[in-house]
């Protein structure tokens, strides 16, 4: 028997199964009274305006630095050749390289892989839908590496997912056809399985003679319900591993509790990038096992046959799918627009942000890798440096630990005490006008500002940030309740966005209606002692007219 536990012990040192990890109690609406009577207190001068980030706007820490070279690249293919000598340097394969241990845990109670197994060990992809830079990926293959085990990569493609249309089937297809073919330049087979993992999955590992399973880790209901049934369903002979390959800290290490705020969790998070924050290794060809030979090439047109999502919403134009997009979006960013970031960044009229969040959604590109590159200007332009991995590291991952430690974290009881009261002190406010989803969704409002954008997001797939704050705010003004209010943000974006059914999704719009991650202002009707954003705060930032008129939006009156 191999016996996977003894492995990790000795050459990885991974020592706490799932069942002896303690997961924090989900925070509910009504936390102890001193933290209520903390978060009620009002600042002294009240702000309609907030930066990208969702902060409060006080100075933050600048990231933990590494030491990087200055960035030599001229072009795209300049950047991946640089990315592919980056990955060489650090080691020769996975094997050779210092694997931090804490970036993975066993599920499953088992800790032995047959000796007899045939089909060696497989990665289950899911939320990284990538090939490297993929430290699920990178483990799997260690570790087919030290049994000599064949190594396998497998996606299970469900027909419907939330509210997931054809604009991000297609974006998710469009990627992992790209994971498909660079599998097999390394020998490595790739299976797309159609249906559910809990049944599709152990049925291939009985049918291959599979001996291990290695996932990734998302922190929403449905993902990791995926995981804990998939568990169940596998034979208790094959081990279930899990590794954190989206998070730069993993969720685990970062905090063991739901974080506050970002200025709770930063020092958690910032402390361990000297540890985390490190250069990848590469995938390399696969050389235990028939490779390919015998793998038939997915049947891509029966894998869009079997969808069953909303076909009315189109793909976009502006962002095409796969790991090599997102790395021509990350080179663009870093040589053009990261200069203009930090002071340009709460500017929708500005080209300063990286654009980069539906391939990190899907996991096409890694946070890492962008943070990695990004830091390499740091000597250039050290403001936005800072601000990108502020951004793209400690409110990224905050927004993973409130969705993993917060079961209500799409729903009014994911709130603290203090903004729950707040809004349901105001429940009664008059809202005058009051839309419908459908008025909503076609941009039928009196607020051309609010038009342009949600016109930005039904055509473009994504919302500047800023204005995705500002659009949020809105609904909560002019809904019927609150409840409602998030329910309408939620399933727009999610319906729209590129980017949608994500963490920063969710808490994006929790933070704009409910106060996550933020503190009470003055109060005010409807809001409460949530914070207030308003047209006006946004014309003192940007040239509202010209964006308005970017998307031929108008003021609509109801008759």
């Amino acid at each position: 028997m191999y016996n996977i536990v003894s492995y990790w012990r000795e050459c990885l040192k991974i020592i706490t199964p799932l069942h002896t990890m303690k997961r924090a109690k989900a925070a509910k609406a009504g936390p102890s009274k001193k933290v209520a009577k903390k978060q009620d207190k009002s600042p002294k001068k009240e702000s309609s305006d907030q930066d990208s980030s969702g902060g409060s706007g006080v100075e933050e820490p600048s990231i933990s630095k590494v030491p990087l070279s200055k960035p030599d690249y001229h072009n795209l293919e300049q950047f991946l050749a640089h990315l592919e000598h980056q990955r060489s340097a650090t080691a020769a394969n996975i094997h050779e390289f210092p694997f931090r241990k804490k970036r993975v845990r066993v599920l499953s109670k088992s800790g032995d892989v047959k000796e007899s197994c045939q089909g060696g060990v497989v990665y289950w992809m899911s939320r990284d839908a990538r090939v490297q830079d993929n430290w699920a990926l990178l483990f799997a293959q260690r570790l087919a590496l030290k049994l000599e085990l064949p190594l396998t990569v497998v996606f299970c493609l469900v027909p419907k997912f939330l509210n997931a249309t054809i604009r991000h089937y297609k974006f998710l297809m469009g990627g992992l056809e790209e994971v498909e073919q660079q599998c097999r330049s390394l020998d490595i087979p790739f299976h797309l399985l159609l249906g559910p993992a809990v049944e599709r999955l152990p049925e291939f590992m009985k049918s291959q003679d599979m001996g291990a399973v290695v996932c990734d880790f998302a922190p929403l209901r449905l993902p990791r319900q995926w995981v804990e049934d998939v568990g169940k369903a596998l034979p208790q002979s094959v081990p279930l591993v899990q590794a954190d390959a989206h998070n730069v800290v993993p969720l685990w290490v970062a905090s063991d509790k739901q974080e506050y705020a970002a200025r709770t969790i930063r020092n958690k998070i910032n402390s361990k990038l000297d540890e985390f924050l490190t250069e990848f290794p590469p995938v390399i060809k696969h050389p235990h096992g028939k490779g390919c030979q015998e793998v038939k090439p997915v049947d891509w047109p029966a894998a869009y046959a079997s969808l069953q999502c909303d076909t009315d919403v189109g793909e976009v134009e502006w962002a095409k799918p796969g790991y090599k997009a997102a790395c021509q979006q990350l080179y663009e960013f870093c040589s053009r627009r990261l200069r203009h970031f930090n002071d340009k960044r709460n500017d929708p009229m500005a080209d300063a942000l990286s654009g980069l969040s539906p391939w990190l959604h899907f996991g096409q590109i890694s946070a890492q890798r962008c943070a990695l590159e990004v830091q390499r200007f740091r000597g250039q332009h050290k403001a936005s440096a800072d601000a990108f991995c502020e951004e793209a590291i400690v409110r990224r991952e905050l927004a993973d630990n409130f969705c993993y430690y917060n079961e209500h974290y799409d729903s009014l009881k994911g709130l603290t005490a203090w903004a729950y009261q707040t809004l349901d002190a105001h429940r009664k406010d008059k809202r005058d006008p009051c839309y419908s989803l459908e008025e909503l969704e076609k941009s039928l409002t009196y607020d051309d500002l609010w038009n342009a954008a949600q016109l930005q997001l039904v055509r473009e797939g994504k919302m500047h940030g800023f204005l995705r704050m500002y659009w949020a705010k809105k609904i909560l003004e002019w809904s019927p309740t609150p409840e409602q209010a998030l329910e309408y943000a939620i399933l727009l974006n999610d319906k729209y966005s590129l980017d949608g059914r994500d963490p920063n999704g969710y808490v994006g719009c929790m933070w704009s209606i409910g106060g996550v991650h933020d503190m009470g202002w003055k109060e005010r009707a409807i809001f409460g002692k949530i914070r207030y954003m308003n047209y006006q705060g946004c014309r003192r930032k940007f040239d509202v007219n010209a964006f308005v008129m970017r998307y031929g939006a108008k003021v609509h009156k109801r008759k």
